[in-house]
């Protein structure tokens, strides 16, 4: 009695007092109608189905499933990044879908310990999968207690964009890979009315070019250790914190950077009037030809004194994946169907093909429609890696670290002010 009651617990504070919100959410998705209940209904709650890069390559591929399987059914549940806050709703409900197709992030950390979802790893070999993931996919969704949280299936790499016609325009000749010359590149091109780096500094995009550049003077495990426990006090720490500040007033973000969204920063670059972002590989799919065409990815210049031999990028295997939820187990035999099916390397193909997807499977397909996710596949180690840190984070901390990124890249905020917010964020976590 007592573990379900936690477990209610923690899934009743994730869904807060958007309950009733989502409740009607979800009597419009349909999901009142039985149909999770029904055998020959698979059940899907995902992102894909929107704008999300690869929804019209989901789309089609469940319509193909749906012609290779007669008398199984894809019923799919669209949300955006609402999603896991709806979910656990349905899951108090006892009402959530069969498969889950979500990233590792914040409230979907805890799933699987809350029995949100379930453990899939006893599938893994029988369902013949193992061989098809990642390795490093798989260690990056298994928890601490040996669990695998769902199946892996996109990835991302995260580079900087350099768009090479505007820095060139502006008499800046190569890319910047130390920080005074990305300080000069941005005075060059400021000078022709050019924002140099774009970002989103109220939401996640900052959060993430914030955590990269602090790492700058941070190894792994003492990156790990930060974002694990909200300790931002070491020397290495410090001295990223100083690195990004030295960046911010010396003009190289956007001005107001701090207000501005993800979707803002892809305008910009989009649309040629900022000369470089941090983007994940998703995002680089979206740039149009005309700037594409003189885009460079590359990584994030360098500070003295740095942790890592070479510019830095992020790289994840915690994009999305499938999950499996208490739901589905009833009706595994339907689910064991879909999910082998979405890692047939047909399928797996279109993804790469159609959206240029980075996936956590294996395959040979490269992209070609997409020429900077494929750039950004081949960076290897020409560049050094830094940890996303979005599996350390403790979920209470992530929107306190989000509203502290704000702070951050507010000008005339000192570094010991946007230290402070950090570890702030981590109070009550």
């Amino acid at each position: 009695m007592r573990s379900s009651l936690s477990r209610r617990r923690v899934l009743a504070a994730g869904a807060g007092m958007a309950a009733g919100g989502a409740s009607f959410g979800l009597s419009g998705c349909g999901l009142v109608d039985g149909a999770e209940a029904d055998p020959d209904t698979i059940v899907v709650h995902t992102q894909l189905g929107t704008t999300a890069p690869g929804s019209a390559t989901y789309l089609a591929v469940v319509k193909r499933f749906e012609k290779e399987n007669p008398g199984l059914r894809i019923k799919n549940l669209i949300n955006g990044d609402d999603l896991p806050q709806v979910y656990e709703t349905s899951r108090l409900a006892r009402k959530e879908a069969d498969v889950v197709m979500v990233n590792l992030y914040d409230k979907t950390l805890a799933w699987t310990g809350v029995d949100a979802t379930v453990d899939v790893k006893p599938y893994l070999d029988d369902w013949g999968l193992r061989e098809r993931i990642v390795p490093e996919a798989l260690a990056a969704w298994t928890d601490t207690e040996g669990r695998l949280r769902a199946f892996p299936y996109f990835a991302t790499n995260w580079p900087v964009a350099y768009n090479t016609a505007l820095l060139g325009a502006a008499g800046v000749g190569d890319v910047p890979t130390t920080g005074d010359a990305l300080i000069r590149a941005a005075r060059k091109l400021r000078a022709k009315g050019v924002s140099p780096v774009t970002v989103g500094g109220e939401d996640w995009t900052g959060q993430k070019l914030l955590a990269q550049i602090i790492q700058t003077c941070l190894t792994a495990d003492e990156a790990i250790h930060a974002y694990s426990t909200g300790d931002f006090g070491s020397r290495g720490a410090r001295e990223g914190i100083d690195y990004f500040v030295a960046l911010r007033d010396a003009g190289v973000f956007a001005d107001k950077a701090q207000g501005l969204t993800s979707d803002l920063m892809f305008t910009q670059y989009n649309t040629g009037r900022a000369a470089a972002e941090s983007a994940q590989s998703s995002a680089l799919a979206q740039v149009p030809d005309k700037v594409a065409r003189h885009t460079v990815v590359g990584g994030w210049p360098l500070a003295p004194h740095a942790a890592h031999p070479k510019p830095t990028i992020l790289r994840a295997f915690t994009l999305l994946a499938l999950w499996i939820s208490p739901n589905g187990t009833k009706k595994l035999s339907a689910v064991e169907k879909f999910i082998r099916f979405m890692y047939r390397p047909d399928i797996v193909s279109r993804f790469i093909r159609e959206s240029g997807r980075d996936m956590a499977v294996k395959s040979d397909t490269v992209t070609t429609q997409f020429p900077l996710v494929g750039a950004a596949q081949r960076l290897g180690d020409t560049v050094s890696q830094v940890v996303l840190p979005d599996v350390y984070v403790p979920p209470a901390a992530n929107q306190p670290l989000i509203s502290a990124t704000s702070v951050a890249f507010t000008p005339g905020t000192s570094a010991a002010k946007v230290r402070a917010g950090l570890e702030n964020a981590y109070r009550g976590a």
